[in-house]
């Protein structure tokens, strides 16, 4: 087993040291941040994450894994560094690559033996040639030490078991010490290893996020065409997934990908080829499609209706995806502050991210409309308008059809994540509008609109 550090206790590098330890290696995370380690030391995970608070506690009391502000000690006689700090967007769309360097010039002036560095922050292709280099440049004691790229492939709400059982480690390494190293630390794992250069390593990181990206804006383009012409985009998902080559993942239509990795993956990807004179056509496609995809709902019920001023809207779901506190590219962060510029008085409900969203957009009125945030959907509900749904938490789909009849005082419902069935919401007498399948008038009012009209 090995000494391990971890530079960052983020999703990555705080999910990383844990399950490192739960393999048997002795692991220390270093994070700027006193209170946090504190917390961490505690048992209490900083970041909401299934089943992370159990194995911290779990080998913070075997003494597998502790938790310092002190780098010095964490970083002079380990076996191997991990950097997991964040590598966030810029406006122009590249990474912010300065706590990568604020970490490794750390490292170089602070390690006493020969050392691996490992970079499993998403970086630019050719970020880690520069790394090694920065580090030898400020090195103060004479020893050996090499840059590996091994980048992380977790999804937010299941990243613990990501982790632990992942299709395959992806590591990068331009010596055959370096490679050995790293696959003797992840040996305890008992995963496929796909060992190429750090270039390689790099670029498959990014190919594989913006891959995924693109099958998601590509099903929310047919999507979108589904409703013109009358096909219904669950079906043709279905129809798709069967085939082995498409596969049946990531073919769900909705309201567009949010998160820190896709949207902040996909801009990164175009601005680096940008700086290589080329342009990734799809790509741009993928980021396009997906901006616009955020507001489609907006833009449907301000078809409807008139105003959204001093009407009760409900918000169901503000985090980008379930089974996660984050809000980085959330379609609520698009369509929150228009519903409040048009006046709207919402009730929001999230069962983990409405702490966060408060910390954004405050209790209370606003210069147009007001936010309240509320314990259950079924609240936010009551007496509302119009709903929209932003997240498939379980507990929204665990609504029956009748509830949103029986507490609202207009069943008017826009659902971004096609939680329900377009003929059960019908039956139940609601107005429901999703995405790439029909819209659903409640028989009744339809037929007083046929009723109507022949009058007339």
């Amino acid at each position: 087993m090995h000494k391990l550090a971890v530079a960052g206790t983020g999703y990555v590098g705080l999910v990383a040291g844990v399950c490192f330890a739960e393999m048997g290696h002795q692991v220390t995370c270093v994070d700027i941040d006193e209170s946090k380690v504190e917390l961490m030391k505690s048992g209490v995970s900083p970041i909401y994450e299934t089943g992370l608070e159990e194995l911290m506690q779990k080998n913070y009391a075997a003494g597998r894994i502790d938790y310092t502000t002190d780098y010095v000690s964490a970083y002079k006689d380990a076996d191997a560094i991990f950097i997991g700090v964040g590598t966030p967007e810029q406006p122009d769309g590249s990474a912010n690559l300065s706590y990568i360097a604020t970490v490794a010039r750390q490292i170089a002036e602070t390690i006493e033996k020969d050392c691996l560095v490992v970079v499993k922050s998403t970086v630019p292709v050719g970020t880690n040639d520069k790394v090694e280099q920065f580090i030898r440049d400020f090195l103060i004691n004479p020893v050996k030490v090499e840059v590996a790229s091994n980048p992380e492939f977790l999804a937010q709400g299941s990243a613990v078991h990501d982790t632990l059982h992942a299709e395959r480690i992806i590591i990068g390494t331009e010596s055959k010490w370096a490679e050995e190293l790293l696959k003797s630390i992840y040996k305890p794992f008992g995963l496929p290893i796909v060992s190429v250069n750090r270039r390689s390593s790099e670029m498959i990181k990014y190919a594989a996020n913006d891959f995924l990206a693109l099958k998601i804006s590509y099903m929310n383009d047919i999507a979108n065409l589904c409703e013109l012409v009358g096909a219904d985009i669950g079906d043709v998902a279905e129809g798709m997934g069967y085939d082995p080559r498409i596969g049946s993942k990531f073919l769900n239509a909705g309201i567009g990908f949010g998160g820190s990795c896709f949207p902040k993956d996909t801009k990164a990807l175009e601005y680096l080829a940008k700086q290589h004179g080329y342009e990734l056509r799809t790509v741009k496609s993928a980021i396009d499609v997906n901006q616009d995809q955020k507001t489609m709902l907006y833009k449907k019920a301000s078809k409807r209706l008139i105003t959204f001023n001093g009407l009760k809207v409900a918000v169901l779901g503000l985090t980008f995806k379930p089974g996660t506190d984050d809000l980085r590219e959330a379609a609520s962060l698009e369509n929150v502050p228009m519903l409040l510029q048009q006046g709207a008085d919402i009730y929001a409900y999230d069962p983990v991210g409405a702490a966060n969203f408060a910390k954004l957009f405050p209790e209370g009125a606003s210069a147009k409309g007001a936010i309240s945030y509320v314990s259950t959907p079924e609240e936010a509900l009551d007496g509302a308008n119009v709903c929209f749904i932003f997240t498939e938490w379980g507990e929204i789909k665990a609504l029956h059809p009748d509830v949103y009849r029986k507490l609202m005082r207009t069943p008017l419902v826009y659902d971004g994540r096609n939680l329900y069935s377009v003929a059960a919401m019908r039956d139940a007498g609601v107005e429901y509008h999703s995405i790439g399948r029909e819209g659903a008038v409640p028989q009744e009012r339809h037929a007083r609109h046929v009723n109507e009209a022949a009058v007339q």
